[in-house]
C-alpha cells in the first residue's frame, strides 16, 4: 500500500514539515528536486499549492493531503475530513478570508461594493458570498499580490490574512470577514473506503493531533517535602491530576505535571517559594488524549 500524500507548497511547507517531524516523520526536499522524500515507504509525498489540493483530491489524483478549509470551500470539493490541524505559517490561530479596501475608501460594508471590482484568488467563494449578500460586483482572478492593485486597478480585494500586518502595510482596512479557516487533513471518499489507507490515515491523524496538542505544552517535574503536599497541589494546574510518587527519603515526594508554557513561567517561582526543589521543565513532542 502506498498513500499519495499532498503537502502544501509555499508558506505552509516548512510549518507542515515541522509538524510531521514532531509526529514522527522526517521530510526533506533536495535542492535539485521539488518533490520531497520521507522516511516511510508507505507514503509518497507530493508538493502541491494548497489552492490546487482539493481538486486533485476530488478527482482521485492523490489520496490525502493538508490544505486550508478556505480552499476546499472555494473549490466546492466533496472530501472526507480526517481531522482539523490548527497551525499556520506564523501562529496556531485561524486565518480569515476578508474583504479589504483602501483605508481612505468610502467602502464600509459589502453593500458598498455594488458595481465595483474585486481582485482575488478566491473567485468562486467571493462570487457565492456576493450572491448571498445580494450584491452585484465584478470579481476577477488575481495571481497573488492583490494588495498592490488597490485602489488603482480595483476598489477592493478578497484575501486571507493571519495577522493583518500585510494589509496594514499597504494602507488597507478590513471591511468584512467572509470565512474563518484552519488547515484540514482530508482525503477522497474512495481513499477513506480502502481499509489499509483508512487505517494509515487514522494512525497519522492520532500522531499529528498529538503533536498539535503538545505545541504549547511542557512537562514539569519537581521534588518537595511531603509535609508541603497540600500547598504544592494547590499551586499546580493540570490537564488531569498531577502524578505523585514517593522518594527514597520518606520525607520527600516527586510530582510531574503537563501545563502550558504561559503557566509554567508564573508557577515555577511559586513552587520554589512553596518548598519545591530540583524543578525541571521539558518539551513535549506529542500529547494524546
Amino acid at each position: 500500500m502506498v498513500l499519495k500524500l499532498g503537502i502544501p507548497k509555499g508558506s505552509l511547507q516548512e510549518a507542515t514539515f515541522s509538524l510531521f517531524q514532531k509526529a514522527g516523520w522526517s521530510f526533506r526536499v533536495s535542492s535539485r528536486s521539488y518533490q520531497p522524500v520521507v522516511d516511510d515507504p508507505e507514503i509518497q509525498p507530493i508538493l502541491l499549492r494548497p489552492q490546487e489540493m482539493p481538486r486533485y483530491l476530488a478527482e482521485g489524483v492523490i489520496d490525502a493531503g493538508l490544505t486550508g478549509h478556505d480552499w476546499i470551500v472555494d473549490c466546492g470539493a466533496d472530501l472526507h475530513e480526517i481531522c482539523e490541524l490548527r497551525y499556520s505559517k506564523l501562529t496556531t490561530n485561524p486565518i480569515r478570508v476578508v474583504l479589504a479596501a483602501h483605508e481612505d475608501s468610502e467602502i464600509q460594508s459589502v453593500n458598498d461594493m455594488e458595481g465595483k471590482r474585486i481582485a482575488t484568488e478566491y473567485v468562486q467563494l467571493t462570487k457565492r458570498w456576493l450572491e448571498q449578500e445580494g450584491v452585484n460586483a465584478k470579481v476577477e482572478f488575481s495571481w497573488g499580490a492583490c494588495e498592490v492593485k488597490v485602489p488603482t486597478l480595483v476598489e477592493a480585494i478578497v484575501v486571507n490574512t493571519e495577522t493583518g500586518n500585510s494589509l496594514k502595510a499597504h494602507s488597507l482596512k478590513i471591511v468584512d470577514t467572509i470565512l474563518t479557516s484552519t488547515t484540514r487533513f482530508v482525503c477522497s471518499h474512495e481513499c477513506w473506503n480502502e481499509a489499509a489507507k483508512r487505517e494509515k490515515l487514522e494512525n497519522m491523524a492520532i500522531l499529528l493531533t498529538g503533536a498539535m496538542n503538545a505545541s504549547k505544552l511542557v512537562g514539569l517535574k519537581l521534588n518537595f517535602p511531603a509535609d508541603k503536599k497540600d500547598q504544592i497541589l494547590s499551586i499546580l494546574p493540570s490537564r488531569q491530576n498531577p502524578t505523585l510518587s514517593p522518594l527514597a527519603d520518606q520525607g520527600w515526594m516527586a510530582a510531574e505535571v503537563i501545563l502550558s508554557e504561559q503557566d509554567v513561567r508564573d508557577l515555577i517561582p511559586l513552587l520554589k517559594r512553596a518548598g519545591g526543589r530540583d524543578l525541571v521543565e521539558y518539551p513535549l513532542n506529542k500529547v494524546i488524549d
